[in-house]
């Protein structure tokens, strides 16, 4: 950058907190889209990763051989894990960021892929007229607190780089359409985690991080403060905290799952554990947070698919081994199923909706640079469709 150039940006950076009052953190646009591209290939990688596993290990470890080989990328294109966030990207896309429930609503009802669980019974629900947040409050939906849209929302910290409070607002919108409580804060915990993973490279960071978004007395937040604990206790040996998890939390799920500690499960805290667990005890490694959120079981395809998705965003797409990324370029031009885009197109798709997101904000995009406004998480209100 030619110095006239960086004492403009500079300038431009100290007229901005005078006027406003408010403080700013530089992202050059290369640096975002790398990240944000690393986003989606961590998804995209996870999720192939851990498919052959899914629910093979209830309330155990899964401890069978796990193979892999970069061409099983190609096993994302029909993953739900990925193809329904799409789904919201493509919903914001036409109606923008400011998209209503009504719009929301009918978008998701329009929709014609298989559905599981809270997603399909809030779908339901607004075919029925029940149109979010009441499609996925505990009144209409049983499914409130299980892993959905735990699983859909890396989309809007991909969207919001160091921008918690625009991701929750996302996420306080579009998490209802299917979730509340539990299943409502997994996915504000994850897409926050998102937004740090732009600018933290510590991980147990970005997971603190992650927690000051949603409401510290709420069980998933409870869960996630004992696994930090654990790996505290524990620093060598992820399956001890794994254990300490599946004594004190696999019988103590929220809405419909099972109290059954060793059943199937998909309580989204539980989950979010598995998450948890893979990111501290994988310590910035890619293959070893893969292998232990994959071995940890229950929705094993989901939970690393999740836990790759934020380590990539830290390391960016350059970052990514070989190993696990050159299996992307080969299926970048193929559309993921029902929805309208591939990895290729996703990409630019995602940079122009941050643009407008931090413009939203009262952010600034100046040469090639993001000036994004510094925002501390904060957690949602409690509403009176909680608890119902």
């Amino acid at each position: 950058m030619r110095k006239s150039k960086y004492f403009s940006l500079i300038l431009i950076f100290g007229m901005l907190k005078t006027a406003h009052g408010a403080q700013f953190r530089t992202l050059p646009v290369s640096v975002y889209l790398d990240k944000m591209k690393g986003g989606w290939a961590g998804q995209m990688i996870g999720v192939s990763y851990g498919a052959p596993t899914e629910f093979k290990a209830c309330g155990r470890t899964f401890d069978e051989p796990i193979k892999w080989s970069p061409e099983n990328v190609s096993n994302s294109l029909g993953q739900d894990d990925i193809y329904v966030e799409l789904s919201f990207l493509e919903a914001i896309e036409k109606y923008g960021l400011d998209i209503s429930n009504e719009q929301i609503g009918k978008a998701f009802a329009a929709t014609k892929f298989k559905l599981w669980h809270a997603n399909n019974e809030g779908r339901e629900n607004v075919r029925k007229g029940i149109m979010p947040p009441d499609s996925g409050s505990p009144k209409y939906n049983a499914h409130y607190a299980d892993i959905d849209f735990q699983i859909e929302s890396d989309l809007f910290g991909l969207i919001s780089p160091g921008m918690p409070l625009s991701s929750n607002e996302m996420c306080n919108k579009l998490g209802r359409l299917m979730n509340s409580e539990d299943g409502l804060y997994g996915g504000m915990f994850t897409a926050a985690m998102y937004t740090s993973a732009f600018f933290e490279t510590d991980v147990e960071k970005v997971v603190r991080f992650g927690l000051r978004a949603i409401p510290p007395n709420s069980t998933y937040a409870k869960t996630i403060r004992d696994v930090i604990i654990w790996h505290w206790v524990y620093p060598d040996d992820w399956r001890k905290t794994w254990q300490r998890v599946q004594e004190k939390w696999a019988s103590k799920p929220s809405g419909h799952c099972s109290s059954d500690p060793n059943g199937f499960n998909i309580d989204a805290s539980l989950n979010g554990a598995y998450v948890v667990i893979g990111l501290l005890y994988g310590n910035g490694s890619l293959s070893k947070t893969l292998e232990i959120s994959t071995r940890c079981g229950q929705d094993s395809d989901c939970n690393p698919s999740t836990a790759a998705g934020i380590l990539c965003t830290i390391l960016g797409y350059n970052a990514i081994p070989d190993e696990y990324k050159s299996g992307i370029p080969a299926i970048s031009d193929k559309q993921f199923s029902y929805v309208p885009y591939s990895f290729s197109t996703l990409i630019p798709t995602c940079l122009r909706i941050a643009r407008s997101n931090i413009l939203r904000s009262d952010g600034l995009i100046k040469d090639d640079v993001f000036f994004i406004p510094i925002q501390h998480p904060r957690p949602p209100k409690i509403t009176k469709l909680e608890g119902d």
